[in-house]
């Protein structure tokens, strides 16, 4: 194996969250000033993913007093404490710098909403079923029509 490959492969982290394009992320991120360390919490819209591997980067854009902000992180650096999953976005597009010229709702992104997975056991299984219902002889829609026919009702004077 390559020994490039080898060493990177050391390198790349595995605790950070599985996300993708759309969705709204707070990343903790490790600044560095002079002798102080300090952690800076970036929250905006995961607008692009680019890459793979040690060199995965991924583009995350916020509004900061009326002023669009972006900031490309590189996923396996060290400076990234972590990466927290607000809200899930439902899109349909690989890269969304179309919201960089969309203000207000239209700026938006739809919420992916998933289904939750089926309680076994839960309030409906404990309920006892009801028994089966007798079955009542049914006649036929011509049958019914044909006696309606037959026997007119008796009119009253």
């Amino acid at each position: 194996m390559n020994k490039i490959r080898v060493v990177e492969a050391e390198q790349i982290r595995s605790d950070l969250p599985d996300f993708s394009i759309g969705d709204t992320l707070k990343i903790h991120y490790k600044i560095i000033e002079g002798r102080n360390e300090r952690v800076q919490v970036f929250e905006g819209l995961c607008i692009a993913i680019k890459r793979g591997g040690i060199r995965k980067t991924f583009k995350v854009r916020k509004i900061s007093y009326g002023v669009g902000v972006e900031r490309t992180f590189p996923l396996n650096s060290p400076r990234i404490q972590k990466i927290e999953i607000t809200r899930r976005g439902r899109v349909r597009r690989a890269k969304l710098y179309y919201i960089r010229d969309r203000v207000g709702k239209s700026a938006k992104v739809a919420e992916l909403i998933s289904k939750k997975p089926k309680k076994e056991g839960g309030a409906r299984a404990e309920r006892p079923s009801a028994p089966p219902k007798a079955e009542q002889p049914t006649q036929s829609r011509e049958a019914e029509v044909g006696t309606a026919v037959e026997n007119p009702p008796e009119e009253k004077e």
